[in-house]
Order: structure tokens, then C-alpha cells, then sequence
């Protein structure tokens, strides 16, 4: 029996749980208290008819009570001291043991059970049965959710609704039989969907032929690294391989999405023996077609993400280096004869003062004091075969690329024909070109057609760019042909083209996908604008929206003039604005002091330990790593082993530094069961959602902000191993390559969204993808980036979706700026306004501007994509432009906002300092390996990274409350703490925390008030 079937059985809550049912755990929480246990006017009017203290006591004990659990005690007295001192207090109770005498009548507490149960509309569980049940079934249907885990959504439904709790094991037993039932119907439905001789392929994926290894869906499932034109076409097979499976027609849309992910994600880690023994037998189905269906989409965007890495890196950019590398080698030459040739143009200009006499032979004679005619001749041929007057300077390249032919011929051919792709119009024929291939390249050649060559006749000439045309078309040729290699890059290089910017897309494919099909349309979007339109406030009809804009700017324009005419704003003679560079503001003793006193306060722990201690205050963040399979989670010593892969994860050290040798919970089987089981996306986004809203509650976190600040920025990876999502860029990972973990922190210190990326794209592309991604917070109200990340249409994107954009300005002076009214007199800023903003443009395109902003703002599409389809080789489309002028308003608006005010460009320069101090933490927890990502596959990397970034975050929150407990300590010992100097402080300090050596999991000594104890001032080391 599987880990995910014993999970499945009746018993799942443990003993502990068992014992806590109905009870108190410990004091509650101070937030709780004043939710749960705060007497308002009605619960007084109700105390008010109570004779003696002891009554009034008992009957407030009782009352608050079953609000908060949800059921009567048998004992009402059974309460931590906290909830009894609070009630008091409120009652004006002087002495609260008065309510000893409470129980000596039994009657009395059962008579105040009935009335309060009456007057505050408390029902019993009997009569809410079968609506819980369609809840608990609605929610193990939709979510995959494990018993365990609905059972504590169970107990907030019931105390919501007012209903006293049941016994425990009747409640068990309950979600447990209809989680089971819900399960089984998700199975079997999955199941029914197949025929019977497709169920026998699937079952037949996970054997093992005889005189093989692995089964056959452990080859489907593993993806290339290779970056050569035999992986890719190994990569292509495999797509077709899948694809002859016969499955990727089969509608699932009767289930929910979430569903056939996680069994695909159960299909895709197990290995061939569990899935063999998947019990009951419509679960092994359905989770072997889910895997297969997913295959199907990973298979070919595995294919094509090599097949871009290989046109991209391994075909153009070298033959690019090639190309240079030529020209240089031909630079001291060419460089000579350029010289002498220069030298005979400065005589010839030089003889216009010589006089009107001047005849040819004395000009002769003063040009062959510098050259000879010899010379000069030589040199002219040899610049003329370096670079002939006509010739396109793109040739060498184009020539260089194709000499890489015989990387091309393994692929070309399985490309056209495995992967079934898609065009718009104008991409029709470049793909119909690229269809064409396999039949060109296989038929024979003939006397006519020599090989080599192609038969003009059967191919399109407008398909041939003027680039290309020198090449394919050769002047030498035979008649009637084209050039077969020229031709064939023709193509290729035009399908890549037109593949980034999804003009082809595969319709199988999730990241090559056409994004246009995901847009909102037709009846979808007719009935979902309005509601769209009103949650975004963006109106239908943009003409008083954009008047009130241009108002704006022309006001700011206007004021900005004055500015100016003051000389508070300076212009150079080029109409071009500047802003001095924004200085760092000197940290005055009290700072410096104060910093190095809490510092030094912070107490000391090992990484494990810290892990640990942030597991105790919120229950949330270890109870988020739920089983793959939506079975009940490890009890005994998970918090342990999960500390132990997270340290191992985010320290980039392997297993073996945390193993301990005895311990259960820390053994390598244990480690790498979690890890596989229990560690993905989704569980690190719950945890750290949870992480998220810790910091929120900090009152030191809210000196810093509110959270409606954020800022985007990404820490570069060098990827030694062989992978296809690693990429060159010389800048970052010298000669290797690496990957992106693109991250978003708001203005209190913490992480709230992070991707993984592929080398270096540029930033603004997935920037506003990131604020639709994150694991909790606020949404954010101003977003923050680099020079390097924004773009005019980022800027009107993020207007429409509510977010004020303000990227860090590196050039300021080369901005180029925008107005609305081209008569306008903007005195020395006249040149300075330069570009022209066409309101009419905008309006024209008003209501697909306004579908895709709605598409992206509900999810049906990513902005990426979006940003994606609106541009083609780097030029924007024409609602791509209209999208741009839109936002080239903001952008002029922030650019003179940015020029006149210096605490407009220090808040932004704050929160990026503050980034960089985390970026800083992360690459000093992230040491191990030379600090290098080890991890093949974009799901490892994602693995790794999202680990890493939890454990920042986890420190970071630790850090923040100690923090505020020493803050507060300073208060109370009388010591000047600047609410000014606090808001300076950060919470990346992390000499204090253990990252080194042999690591240990042992849970923390803590106070009673929960802490580590501080340490004295002057003893950190500094």
C-alpha cells in the first residue's frame, strides 16, 4: 500500500489532535482574545440578570467559550488563567477565583448551556449534516485537499455557522468518508474517459521491459539538457512519441483543472513501481492520463525552449561572434589602408585654399607625397573586399550560419513534421515554408537540380527576405534553383522570429501557446466587461478620462516651466532635463548607535533552529507542505525533516549536512521523501503567504511601511550543469551561463512573489506578471524597477490595472518626454517636449486596450504574453503603439516628477537599496557550491530558488521581531529610540545566524513569553 493510501484511512487525526479537540491549547493568542472573549453591550445585558460574581463569571465563561471552540467544556473552569483574568476584568470581577463555586451546582451550568445556546443561535450538528457534507465534497472535489486538512476547515465552518461540535471520532469519520468518496468520484471519472485499449497503453507506460531499466514513462519524462541538434531531435521524437499516445484530444474539462495538475505532478515524481501499485485501479488510471496529458504540453515545450536556446545561442549569436571575430582580424589591414586613404581626402579638402589656378598634376603631386597611385589602388581594392560599396553588412554572419548546416539537418525535417503549430495571416506562409521542407530536402536531386540546390519552382519567392536574397538567390546558381542551405535558414531564421512573438504557436504547447486564444472574446467578454471595467474604474468611454490626463500634464509641463524660470529645475542647451544624483543622507550617531546596540541584542541561532522557532508562531507556514497526492500530512518529526530539506534547499548543501545519523526524522530516506512528496511551487507560495502576513503584524515592520510599496529586481545564478534554461550573458556569468530568480519585496522588508527566468530577459516583460503572482500581502499601490525593466506600454498596462509605476531613472537626461498639445509654450522645456501623444490613436483602440488589461487583471492571460504579442521583431503592434502613447503620459509624468522633487527619487532609491540588501542576504544564505544552481530542469530550479526565498523571508521575519523586542526593551529601559533612526533599520542583519558547518535541528529554549533571551549590548562581534 502507497504513503498516499494509508493516509486515506479513517484514523487520520492523531493522538495530539485527538486530545486538543473541543479543548484549549495553551492561552489563546492576544488577537484572539480580543475577538473571541470581549463582552459587548448585548452579552452584558445578558450577564446583567446573573445574581452573585460567580454567576456572572461561569455564565461569561461559558458564553465566550463556545464561541471560540465551538462547544461547551465539560468543565467550564477548564481554561488557561489569561481568558479567566480577562473576563474578570471586564465584569470588574475583583477575584476571579469566586467562580470555584460556579460548578458546585450542576443544574446551573446546564441551564446557562440551553440559554445561551438559545440566545445566541447555537444549533445543533444534526441539523447542518448534509449541507457540511456537499461543502466538504465540493471542497475535496475542487481543491484535492486531504482529510486532515478539510478537517480544520470543517471546524471554522461549523464555529462560523454557530454549531456545537460533535464528538471527534463522529467527525472524523465523516470528512474522511466523504473526502474518500469525493476522491473516488474525481478517479473514476478521469478513468471513464478512457477506451480500453487506451487504458492498456497507459498501464503498459509503467512496465519495464525485459533487458531494460526504466519503463517507458520514465523516458517520456525526462527532459533534454543538451544543447546540440541530436538532443532537439531526440527532443522532438519525444513530443512525438507522447503525441502517438493518442490521448491529447481527451476533453477533461469535466474536472477541475487543479485536479489533473496534481495528479500529473503525482505521475511525474513517482516512480514506475508506486504508480504500478496505485491502488484502487481507477486512481492509476486517471493519474497516468493526467500525467500523459501534461506530457504532452512539457514534451513539446521542452522542444521548442531548446529548439530557441539552439537558434538563438548556438546558431545566431555564434555566428555573429564568428563574423566579428573575422572583421577583426581583418582590422589592422583595412585600418592601415583606411589611413592612407583618409590622408589623400584631408589633401583634397585641403586644396580648396590652394587657389583657383590649381591644376591636376599639382594635385597629384601633393597626394603622392602622402601615397602612391600604386598605393592608393591597392588600398581602394583591398577596402572594396572588405566592404564592397553595395554589399548588405549582414552577410557575413548569414554566411557563417551557414556553415552550421549539419546542426540544422538533424532537426529540420522532425520540427516541421512532429509538432503541430498554428499562424496568424501574415505568419501563414512562413510556416507553410517551414511545412514545405521535409518534402524539398527529401526529393532526389537531378540532373536539373544538383545537389545543393532547391527547385525554384516549388518554393515561395516573396518567402525570401531581402537578407537572404543575395544567398539563396546566387548569381551563380544553376537556373531555375535556390541556394538549398540559405534557403533552409531562411525559413528557420523567420519561424523563430515570428515564434518568439507567437505569430506560430503550438497549439499543444503551454508556453508556445497562442496567446491570442486567451484573451477574453466574443459573448465571454460582453458579459464580463462591465463588471471588469467597474473593478478597474476604467470607463468604457475614455474622452473625459483622457482630457483629465492631458490637463494633468499640461499642468505639470506648465509648472514644470516655472521651476525652471526659478532654477530649481536645470536645462541643458539641448532642451534635455537634469536632476541631481540623489546623495546619501549622512546617519546621525543616534543611528549608528542604535544599530550597533540591537545588533548586538540579537540573540544567536543556527539556521535549523531559527527554522524551527518560526514553525512554532505560525502553524500555518508547516502545515502549508501538503502531500502530493492530497493525503494527510507526516505527524511525528515533520517539522524536523522539513526544516532540514528547506536548510538544505536554501543553503545549496546537499543532504548530507542534514543528516543526523539515529534520528528518524533525519535520516536520508525521510529528507528525500519530503523533499519529493512535499516541496513544490504551490507549498512554498502557502508558506510563504503565511510568512508574509507574520511580518504584516510587526509593529516595527509597520514603521518601515504599509506594504504598498513594492519593488522588483532579480538575483543573477551562474548554471554550471548542462541545462536548457540556463543562458549566456558575459556581464553576469562570465563564460558560463545562468538563470533569473526574479523577486518582488514590499516596502516592509519581506518577499511577496518570486519566478524563475531563463538568463537575463529584460524585466518588464514579467514584472507586472509578478504582482498577479503573489503568495499574500496587500496588493501593492507603486511598483518599483530598474532602468533596465520598463517600457512605455509597461507604464500604460500598470496604470490601467491601479498601479502607479515608478522605475529608477539611470539617463535621465536621455529620456525623451511627450505632450498632448503640440502648440503649447512650455518656454525652455519646448525641447525638452519633443514627442507628440496621439489621443486619437488611444481611442481608436480604446476597447481592445481596455480587453486585454481585463484579461490579464482576471487571470485569463499572462501579461508576458501579452507584452509579447504586442510587439513583432522588437517594433510594437498597432494596438501595441496605442497601448505605449497611453502610457507615455505617466511616463512623462513620473520623468519631471522624478527631475523636480528629491524625495521623489529618494523613496525610490530607498526601497532599491533596500532589495539589494536582501539580494546581499540571499547570496550569502545561498553559499554553498560556490553559490552556483546545480539543477537541470526549470521545476528543480523553481524548487531551490522558492526554498531560498522562503528561508530569507523566514529570516527576515525573525529578524523583524527580535528587532521589536529589543526596540521595545530600549523604550522601557529609557533609552532614546528615534522613530526616525527606526525606520532605517532593516531586517537583513545575519552575522547572528549560523549558516556554516554541521547543522542541527533541535527546537529552541525559549522564555515564557515564547523568546530567545536577548543578549547584553556590547557583546556581539563586530
Amino acid at each position: 500500500m502507497s504513503t498516499e493510501d494509508e493516509n486515506d484511512e479513517t484514523g487520520f487525526l492523531s493522538a495530539r489532535q485527538v486530545a486538543a479537540y473541543g479543548q484549549f491549547d495553551g492561552p489563546p493568542p492576544v488577537e484572539d482574545l480580543e475577538r473571541f472573549f470581549f463582552l459587548d453591550d448585548a452579552d452584558r445585558w445578558m450577564l446583567e440578570v446573573r445574581r452573585g460574581d460567580a454567576n456572572r463569571l461561569g455564565f461569561a465563561l461559558q458564553l465566550t467559550t463556545v464561541r471560540y471552540l465551538g462547544t461547551f467544556l465539560d468543565d467550564p473552569l477548564d481554561v488557561p488563567t489569561v481568558v479567566l483574568d480577562e473576563l474578570a476584568a471586564q465584569l470588574k470581577i475583583a477575584d476571579a477565583s469566586c467562580v470555584k463555586t460556579y460548578v458546585e451546582r450542576a443544574n446551573t451550568k446546564w441551564e446557562h448551556r440551553r440559554q445561551i445556546a438559545a440566545e445566541d443561535g447555537w444549533r445543533e450538528f444534526a441539523e447542518v449534516r448534509n449541507e457540511l457534507c456537499a461543502w466538504i465534497d465540493h471542497r475535496a472535489w475542487t481543491t484535492g485537499a486531504g482529510p486532515k486538512a478539510i478537517f480544520e476547515g470543517v471546524l471554522a465552518w461549523l464555529r462560523a455557522r454557530r454549531v456545537l461540535l460533535p464528538a471527534v471520532r463522529e467527525l472524523e469519520r465523516l470528512v474522511a468518508t466523504v473526502v474518500r468518496q469525493a476522491h473516488g468520484r474525481l478517479w473514476t471519472t478521469l478513468a471513464q474517459m478512457v477506451s480500453a485499449q487506451q487504458a492498456a497503453v497507459l498501464l503498459d507506460l509503467v512496465e519495464v521491459d525485459e533487458g531494460q531499466r526504466v519503463s517507458k514513462l520514465e523516458k517520456l519524462r525526462q527532459s533534454p539538457v543538451d544543447r546540440t541538434g541530436k538532443a532537439l531531435a531526440g527532443a522532438l521524437r519525444r513530443a512525438f512519441e507522447v503525441r502517438t499516445i493518442g490521448l491529447g484530444a481527451t476533453d477533461v474539462g469535466a474536472v477541475p483543472q487543479r485536479r489533473v495538475v496534481d495528479l500529473a505532478r503525482r505521475g511525474m515524481s513517482a516512480n514506475a513501481t508506486d504508480l504500478r501499485r496505485t491502488s484502487p485501479y481507477d486512481k492509476r488510471l486517471a493519474t497516468l492520463l493526467s500525467t500523459v496529458l501534461y506530457l504532452e504540453a512539457k514534451a513539446v515545450d521542452d522542444a521548442l525552449e531548446l529548439f530557441d536556446l539552439i537558434m538563438a545561442n548556438e546558431l545566431l549569436a555564434r555566428a555573429e561572434r564568428q563574423s566579428n571575430a573575422e572583421k577583426a582580424k581583418r582590422y589592422p589591414r583595412v585600418a592601415r589602408d583606411a589611413s592612407k586613404l583618409a590622408a589623400v581626402v584631408a589633401v583634397l579638402l585641403e586644396s580648396d585654399d590652394w587657389g583657383a589656378d590649381l591644376s591636376v598634376t599639382q594635385l597629384w603631386d601633393a597626394i603622392e607625397n602622402v601615397a602612391s597611385r600604386t598605393e592608393l589602388r591597392a588600398a581602394v581594392d583591398r577596402v572594396h573586399q572588405a566592404a564592397p560599396p553595395d554589399a548588405d553588412p549582414d552577410r557575413e554572419w548569414r554566411e557563417a550560419l551557414m556553415g552550421r548546416y549539419p546542426l540544422v539537418r538533424r532537426f529540420v525535417c522532425l520540427l516541421a513534421t512532429t509538432i503541430e503549430f498554428g499562424a496568424t495571416t501574415d505568419a501563414a506562409e512562413v510556416l507553410y515554408a517551414l511545412t514545405a521542407l521535409p518534402d524539398l530536402l527529401d526529393a532526389s536531386p537531378t540532373k536539373r537540380v544538383p545537389a545543393g540546390y532547391l527547385d525554384a519552382r516549388k518554393i515561395s519567392m516573396e518567402m525570401i527576405t531581402p537578407g537572404w536574397r543575395e544567398l539563396v538567390l546566387r548569381k551563380d546558381r544553376p537556373a531555375e534553383t535556390v541556394d538549398k542551405v540559405a534557403y533552409v535558414f531562411c525559413v528557420l531564421d523567420q519561424f523563430h522570429q515570428r515564434l518568439r512573438r507567437r505569430d506560430i504557436f503550438a497549439a499543444a504547447s503551454s508556453r508556445w501557446a497562442d496567446p491570442r486564444a486567451l484573451l477574453l472574446s466574443g459573448e465571454t467578454w460582453e458579459e464580463r466587461r462591465e463588471q471588469l471595467l467597474d473593478s478597474l474604474q476604467i470607463p468604457g468611454e475614455p474622452g473625459d478620462l483622457l482630457a483629465a490626463y492631458a490637463a494633468e500634464l499640461d499642468g505639470m509641463w506648465q509648472y514644470m516651466a516655472t521651476r525652471v524660470e526659478a532654477g530649481d529645475v536645470t536645462v541643458d542647451g539641448e532642451g534635455r532635463v537634469h536632476a541631481a544624483a540623489v546623495q546619501a543622507v549622512a546617519r546621525p550617531d543616534s543611528l549608528n548607535e542604535l544599530r550597533d546596540r540591537c545588533q548586538d541584542m540579537m540573540p544567536e541561532a543556527d539556521i535549523g533552529d531559527m527554522l524551527l522557532e518560526v514553525m512554532g508562531w505560525l502553524p500555518e507556514f508547516a502545515a502549508a507542505y501538503t502531500h502530493v497526492s492530497g493525503g494527510a500530512r507526516l505527524d511525528e518529526g515533520m517539522d524536523l525533516t522539513l526544516a532540514a530539506v528547506l536548510t538544505s534547499q536554501a543553503l545549496n548543501v546537499g543532504w548530507k549536512p542534514v543528516i543526523t545519523p539515529g534520528d528518524p526524522a533525519l535520516n536520508r530516506s525521510r529528507i528525500s521523501h519530503v523533499y519529493q512528496n512535499y516541496v513544490r511551487a504551490e507549498t512554498h507560495a502557502a508558506a510563504n503567504g503565511a510568512l508574509i502576513a507574520g511580518q504584516a503584524g510587526v509593529p516595527t515592520a509597520e514603521i518601515w511601511g504599509g506594504g504598498l510599496v513594492a519593488a522588483v529586481d532579480g538575483t543573477r545564478f551562474v548554471v554550471p550543469v548542462r541545462s536548457i534554461y540556463a543562458r549566456p550573458n558575459p556581464k553576469y556569468f562570465g563564460r558560463k551561463k545562468g538563470a533569473t530568480y526574479l523577486n518582488m519585496i514590499n516596502d516592509q522588508g519581506v518577499g511577496i512573489a518570486g519566478m524563475v527566468l531563463s538568463g537575463t530577459p529584460k524585466d518588464s516583460l514579467y514584472a507586472v506578471d509578478l504582482m498577479y503572482r503573489r503568495d499574500g500581502g496587500v496588493r501593492p499601490e507603486v511598483f518599483v524597477s530598474d532602468t533596465g525593466s520598463y517600457s512605455d506600454m509597461v507604464f500604460g498596462m500598470l496604470k490601467l490595472l491601479g498601479v502607479d509605476y515608478r522605475p529608477e531613472l539611470a539617463g535621465l537626461p536621455d529620456q525623451k518626454l511627450w505632450r498632448i498639445d503640440p502648440n503649447a509654450d512650455y518656454g525652455h522645456l519646448d525641447a525638452a517636449a519633443r514627442g507628440k501623444i496621439d489621443l486619437a490613436k488611444i481611442k481608436r483602440h480604446w476597447d481592445d486596450i481596455c480587453r486585454i488589461v481585463a484579461s490579464v487583471h482576471c487571470g485569463a492571460i499572462s501579461a508576458s504574453d501579452v507584452m509579447r504579442m504586442l510587439q513583432h521583431g522588437g517594433q510594437p503592434t498597432q494596438l501595441g503603439d496605442a497601448l505605449a502613447h497611453f502610457g507615455r503620459i505617466f511616463k512623462t509624468l513620473h520623468v519631471l516628477s522624478y527631475a523636480d522633487r528629491e524625495s521623489y527619487r529618494r523613496d525610490i532609491k530607498w526601497i532599491r537599496n533596500l532589495q539589494e540588501e536582501r539580494h546581499s542576504l540571499a547570496k550569502h544564505v545561498f553559499h554553498g557550491r560556490k553559490g552556483e544552481l546545480r539543477e537541470a530542469y526549470h521545476a528543480g530550479m523553481e524548487d531551490q530558488l522558492g526554498a531560498l526565498g522562503l528561508v530569507v523571508n523566514a529570516i527576515t521575519l525573525w529578524n523583524t521581531v527580535y528587532l521589536d523586542m529589543i526596540l521595545n526593551r530600549l523604550r522601557a529601559e529609557g533609552y532614546p529610540v528615534r522613530e526616525a533612526d527606526v525606520a532605517r533599520l532593516h531586517p537583513y542583519w545575519h552575522r547572528h545566524i549560523n549558516v556554516a558547518g554541521h547543522y542541527s535541528f533541535t527546537p529552541p529554549a525559549l522564555g515564557a513569553d515564547g523568546r530567545r533571551a536577548l543578549r547584553d549590548p556590547g557583546t556581539g562581534d563586530r
